[in-house]
């Protein structure tokens, strides 16, 4: 039997996608694989915008084995608990979707449900405070979990990162060398496909080199350069869901503390982020096309930043949505390639992640088996669809109907899977994880009760516990909340105590 193991693997593309696949490749493949080569073009910019993360990540730079005080400081990051939403449900109203659990279970019953019978007998206690990262977030504190704390919340803190995402390319890129990844500069202008079968033979650059793949990953951003303009893999729409088409994005100097959260705050036309680093404050302008112009867009983005700006408003333009394959033939699609959805939960580096980790489970030969290639892209429109109608709800939920924007968000069929966990909510406040969906039933919860959604009853299992008992056990839990975080130093100051980023000479 012939060698059939990959031997030459190219990636078209650099960027957050192109290095995280590089440095994934090269620790997990090693040399056994042959060579591994990344071609990109320092004349073709990157978006490099997605600068928050959500506590996977931290699965991924495990792998990597990264040092991740050396890694925040060589990024400028800072750390994230949550996401702070403003303006969504109705103007004026806030609230924070916190990584990690509410409160705890109690007699094996979701702690949702106790929280809720209080609620509803007039219990004023916001669900956040029975969060850590919610009642941290808010105070401006973050520490890393302590080992060995028992049942502290102290112990199960989640946290992701907020980075620089042009400096976090760099990083990888260097890790990814380092481990034998070859970088080639170019800019592809051709693409060689085998005449038998199709398959992607080699790419070609401006100055007539060939270089010649088994396995070619197309990070080439939004025009999918081999998965669409080569192999047609074609493109689901969703913009009649999420109509936002545009996004401005800017730095800003950072004005007062660091804090461990993104806002993302809603706006008359689609939203804005606010994400805090170690030396600027990234901002971004969310929007529809068809509700505002650019200029107005971006008056409204320079309006509102918390310093003075430090760039020109950069825009980006999109169609939501997901390839309708993003793996064809010998070519798989990973981060804008794949498809794109608006950061607003702050998915798009995840879903660059989940792509690696389905591609090295199922890595080919040569062979390349159709079943493996059609779980890969099942798996993916799985993931994307359901991430998609987490996104929705976002928009969805709200009685906002101040704008023609969000009078069309308010209004309109949203998809089966988003229906039917509406109508489950809308019983007894249940919400359920679907298979290995990314969010759980805490993410579901916290940003539907944030929007204001409010179900008829609650679980009728909650009525094991009294009243009484169920009041004191959550005034602990309050408690307890607040003891951990009064015990957690401030953001800013951790930072500076662990990770500060070297100043840069003036």
């Amino acid at each position: 039997m012939s060698d059939q193991r990959i031997r030459k693997t190219v990636i078209v593309g650099g960027g957050t996608a192109g290095w995280m696949t590089a440095a994934a490749l090269g620790k997990v493949l090693g040399p056994d694989y042959g060579n591994i080569t990344l071609v990109e073009s320092d004349a073709i910019g990157i978006v490099g915008v997605g600068e928050a993360t959500i506590p996977q990540i931290k699965i991924f730079n495990t792998m990597l084995g990264l040092d991740e005080d050396r890694f925040m400081r060589d990024t400028k990051g800072s750390f994230k608990l949550g996401i702070q939403f403003v303006d969504w449900g109705r103007k004026g109203e806030r609230y924070f979707h916190p990584f990690g659990p509410f409160g705890v279970n109690m007699e094996g019953v979701s702690f949702h449900a106790f929280w809720l019978r209080m609620n509803q007998l007039g219990e004023p206690h916001p669900i956040t405070d029975y969060s850590l990262q919610s009642v941290a977030g808010e105070n401006g504190k973050f520490m890393r979990p302590i080992a060995n704390a028992g049942t502290s919340p102290l112990g199960q803190i989640a946290y992701a990162f907020h980075f620089d995402a042009h400096l976090y390319s760099k990083f990888l890129r260097g890790f990814a060398e380092e481990r034998g990844v070859k970088r080639v500069e170019g800019k592809v202008t051709q693409v060689h496909q085998r005449a038998e079968d199709g398959f992607i033979q080699s790419v070609e650059l401006e100055n007539g080199d060939r270089i010649e793949g088994d396995l070619f990953i197309d990070c080439s951003g939004f025009r999918g350069l081999l998965i669409e303009q080569t192999l047609k893999a074609g493109y689901e729409d969703w913009t009649d869901w999420l109509p936002c088409d545009r996004a401005l994005a800017v730095p800003c100097e950072g004005v007062g503390d660091i804090t461990p959260y993104t806002r993302a705050t809603a706006r008359e036309a689609g939203w804005q982020w606010r994400i805090p680093l170690q030396h600027r404050t990234g901002n971004g302008y969310v929007f529809s096309s068809n509700h505002i112009s650019e200029d107005e867009a971006a008056a409204t983005l320079l309006a509102n930043l918390d310093g003075k700006p430090l760039a020109d408003p950069k825009l980006l333009r999109f169609v939501t949505g997901r390839r309708k394959k993003a793996w064809v033939k010998n070519c798989v699609a990973l981060g804008l390639s794949s498809g794109f959805l608006e950061p607003l939960e702050s998915t798009s580096i995840h879903l660059i992640q989940s792509g690696i980790a389905k591609l090295l489970q199922m890595f080919p030969r040569k062979s390349f088996e159709q079943a493996d290639i059609d779980r890969f892209n099942a798996r993916t429109k799985d993931e994307f669809e359901r991430v998609r109608d987490f996104i929705i709800l976002h928009y969805n939920a709200t009685t906002r109907d101040d704008t023609p924007f969000w009078d069309h968000c308010r209004t309109m069929q949203v998809p089966p899977g988003l229906a039917e966990k509406y109508r489950i909510f809308e019983g007894y406040g249940r919400v359920f994880r679907e298979n290995d969906e990314l969010f759980n039933d805490t993410s579901w919860f916290a940003v539907m009760i944030g929007q204001g959604l409010k179900p008829r009853s609650f679980d009728p299992v909650a009525e094991c516990l009294s009243e009484d008992e169920t009041r004191r056990r959550l005034a602990q839990i309050r408690q307890a909340m607040q003891a951990s975080s009064d015990h957690m130093p401030n953001h800013a100051q951790f930072i500076a105590g662990n990770c500060a980023a070297e100043t840069e000479p003036m």
